[in-house]
């Protein structure tokens, strides 16, 4: 199959109509649609039926529009390595990760490279896991730094992960002397905590979910959820979910104005601290924190960020 019609193909679902992927493509119209006719010859079966005074793709077309947005990604992606090859003084390296990395890990490897390879260009994309090995098998990043609970989300072929951190996980309430949900006053000592680097004091209580059952909670994303959920009914209850939200920013708020408590991870701590709130650490939880390329000899520009990766968090 030819690689311009393919790309045609994946025009026309992402831009609706035949009109609008010759506007994108900066083609002809007829010049597109004898792409689609040539393209249609080729692999033998229809991928466009009329709808109205348009067309639609068959469901044919359908599939093949998606697998064309992988191949093209992944020629794209092919490009980009033979050029890193040469050397890191040119090229581009694209690297997808979640909110507190981004805001942790990320822009320490971003300076450093800076520093050490001018030339190398660095593109960030912000994406929870899922959407970022997504973006990886596509061709679209590639290096995905991403989480895991208990289930490893990257057991697929052709995808190699190295292991950069291993990230605590804290119950998060109201500090010292402010009210809780039902007006009362905490007064348990606050405990203030970095990442990985915890000094909660000989006085310091460890976290205890049992204790919080009847407590709201304020949940994120849902494998993160999921991973709650799953430790509180260890615990033998199931948490009430209140509030949800994937900004720690916005969790530590909740938290902070008395309204439920929440389980955060030691990045999202670092990220970001709100005075209002005190953390402790959930005795034996963590998530593990993983960098992500495809094949088994990733670009020189992507092993260099994995290892910048490894190095920060060091």
């Amino acid at each position: 199959m030819d690689l311009t019609r393919l790309r045609v193909l994946a025009a026309v679902a992402r831009e609706g109509s035949v009109t609008a992927a010759a506007r994108s493509l900066h083609y002809a119209q007829p010049s597109v649609s004898h792409h689609l006719a040539r393209l249609e010859a080729e692999v033998g079966v229809p991928l466009l039926e009329r709808h109205g005074r348009g067309v639609r793709l068959t469901a044919a077309g359908r599939l093949l529009a998606a697998r064309a947005e992988e191949i093209l990604g992944r020629v794209g992606a092919a490009r980009d390595e033979l050029d890193a090859l040469v050397s890191l003084s040119a090229g581009r390296v694209r690297l997808a990760a979640f909110p507190s990395a981004l805001a942790t890990l990320v822009p320490d490897v971003v300076a450093r490279l800076a520093r050490d390879h001018p030339g190398l260009g660095v593109g960030l994309v912000e994406a929870e896991p899922p959407e970022a090995l997504d973006a990886l098998r596509r061709g679209a990043v590639d290096v995905a730094l991403v989480f895991e609970h208990d289930r490893s989300p990257v057991d697929a072929e052709g995808l190699r992960a190295v292991r950069v951190l291993d990230e605590d996980l804290f119950l998060v309430r109201p500090a010292a002397g402010r009210p809780d949900r039902d007006g009362g006053r905490i007064d348990a000592a606050e405990v203030v905590t970095g990442a990985g680097e915890e000094d909660q004091g000989p006085s310091a209580v460890p976290g205890d979910l049992a204790a919080l059952s009847d407590a709201d909670w304020i949940a994120g994303c849902e494998r993160c959820r999921a991973d709650l959920v799953g430790r509180c009914e260890r615990e033998g209850f199931t948490p009430r979910i209140a509030f949800e939200t994937d900004d720690y920013v916005a969790v530590q708020a909740l938290v902070g104005s008395g309204v439920g408590v929440s389980l955060l991870p030691a990045l999202a701590l670092r990220a970001h601290r709100d005075a209002r709130v005190r953390a402790q650490a959930l005795p034996g939880a963590a998530r593990r924190v993983l960098a992500v390329t495809y094949g088994e000899r990733p670009s020189p520009g992507a092993t260099a960020v994995v290892d910048g990766l490894v190095r920060a968090s060091r």
